[in-house]
Formats: C-alpha cells, structure tokens, sequence
C-alpha cells in the first residue's frame, strides 16, 4: 500500500510544517514552502493540518498507486492526469490500485502539491518528516525522491469528492505585494534609503530556491558593512553589500551577518514561493499589530 515513484523527477521532496526548536543546534525549519496550498490539500482530505505532503517543484512527475487512496492536487497550475485523462486541480480524486498519477508541465506558479488521505506512513526527524537537503534530515533518506522511491500508506477505500470554491482559488500574478515589518536594524538604514526600498520596484531573479529568494533592482544602502552573526527569522529580508535584497525562506540558515531591513510577513512569503523568475516584487510597511492581526485571520480560515 503505497505511493512509488516511477520517473526520474528532477525535484520532489517530502514535506509538512516544518521542525521547530532546534535552531540552536543548527537545524533549520524547512517544511513545506507555500502553507496555504499545503493547509488546502489536508483540510479537504479531512487530515489533521501538520500531515506530511509531497512538495513538487518541476514539471513531468509520474506516480504509480498500489493501492487504493484518495489524494488532494493543489498549489501552481498544472497538468495533472489519472491514467492519461486530464483532471482538475484544488480537489480531491479517488485513487484505484494500479492507477498512473501524472504531474506535467507547471503552468503557472511554481510548486505542486500532493496529499494523500491519512497521510504517508514514514519515520519523522526531530518531530518533523519535512526534507532538509542540506542537512541529510527528513523524507527519505533525507534527499529528494529518486526513481523507485516508495511512500507507504493506510488503504481507504471510501470514496471523497471535495473541491475548493474557485473564489478561494489563488491566482498567481507576474506582480506582487510583499507586506514587511521592519526590524530593530532598520535604523541602520536612512530615511531616504527606507523610502526608496518601499518605493522601489525589484524583479525576482533565477536565484531563488527553498533557502531564499535574491531580487534586483535599486541597491539598498546600509550605515553598517555587517553585524555579528545572529538568528534569523522565516522571511527575513537581508541586504548584503550589493545592496539587492535577499528574503530568506523555509531552508534558510539558522545564522547569519548580513543586516536585515525588516521581514515580509509570512503568509506572504507563501505567495512568494509561487513567484517565477521576472516576477515584479514591490514591499509595503505593516506593523507588528496589523501583522499579527493578519496572521490570526489566515489561521483562523482552516480551524
């Protein structure tokens, strides 16, 4: 009973929301990098909300199912198709043993996810099944899924048909707002380089992966060269010496010296995720109040 990979994918990790409080043994939180896409396929399997997924981040992906399930598409627009016939995504689709599951060409957004009912049945790591390439830890053998991987779970045999509504359907836009708080370094920055960061447009560039996202555009001029490396936080917004910002995300290293501006809230990091390269990136100020106000109300969507 399970889920075997059959092609040789370029990048499908095993993921779910993350591993916390070991940081200060170096370990980041990974998980999966757009929560709303991951929250969405567990809430309509009827899973418990920290159950794992498949995290699928290139094109052409082919499953085999060897027993019958019921899994959740959800996340970039996609090709998707069961035994050659296409299907929608943002739903749930009953799965019979022997069943071909097919991801092809991403159309837009950048990551696909799949979950299965109940979830798949590996051993986690630190509290977490979520794949930490960098660090060997989580999913299978903690590395990307290869060709004949395995992913075991319980048979259900019960049919479940839940598809989202399409006004809760996320749309993936070639520009974006990316909401930030600023941080205790911020006075480190001027007046007028503050400003021209929030008035700035900056392009997401081909340098962005699970550990951050580097944009271009006008050089941001910090006072200080550097600071003595500290903690970093999901969605930190780093400026290097270049002067063009860095938004750390879900691999990002535990520490870094490099001064940080502010950080993007992080249910918008989520959209981020999805952004491809060229993508227009402007940045908005929030307060810590409104932030936490806004992140009460996403939350509150899935209890």
């Amino acid at each position: 009973m399970s889920l075997e990979l059959v092609n040789n994918a370029i990048f499908v990790t095993l993921q779910d929301k993350g591993r916390y409080g070991y940081s200060y043994i170096g370990v980041t939180n990974s998980g999966v990098m757009d929560e709303y896409a991951y929250l969405v396929a567990n809430k309509m399997l009827g899973n418990p909300l920290d159950t794992n997924i498949l995290e699928i981040a290139f094109s052409n992906v082919i499953f085999k199912a060897n027993a019958s399930t019921v899994i959740s598409i959800t996340g970039a627009v996609c090709e998707f198709f069961i035994n050659d016939i296409a299907k929608n995504c943002w739903q749930t689709h009953n799965i019979q043993k022997d069943d071909i599951i097919k991801i092809g060409k991403i159309l837009n957004g950048n990551r696909v996810y799949l979950g299965v009912f109940g979830g798949f049945d590996i051993k986690k790591e630190f509290g977490s099944n979520s794949t930490t390439i960098k660090e060997n830890l989580g999913g299978i053998n903690g590395d990307k899924l290869k060709k004949g991987d395995v992913l075991p779970f319980k048979e259900h045999l019960i049919s479940h048909n839940i598809r989202l509504k399409k006004e809760f359907i996320p749309s993936y836009e070639d520009e974006l707002t990316l909401r930030v708080v600023l941080s205790y370094q911020d006075e480190n920055f001027s007046k007028e380089q503050k400003e021209k960061f929030f008035s700035s447009i900056f392009i997401v560039t081909n340098d962005f992966n699970r550990m951050a996202c580097k944009l271009s555009g006008e050089a941001i001029i910090c006072g200080i060269n550097g600071i003595i490396s500290e903690g970093i936080s999901f969605g930190a917004i780093q400026i290097p010496s270049d002067g063009q910002p860095i938004v750390l995300l879900k691999d990002r290293q535990t520490i870094g010296g490099y001064p940080k501006i502010g950080s993007v809230l992080s249910i918008d990091c989520f959209k981020l995720s999805q952004a491809k390269a060229n993508t227009k990136v402007r940045f908005e100020e929030i307060s810590i109040i409104q932030a936490s106000k806004k992140l009460k109300e996403f939350y509150s969507f899935f209890s």
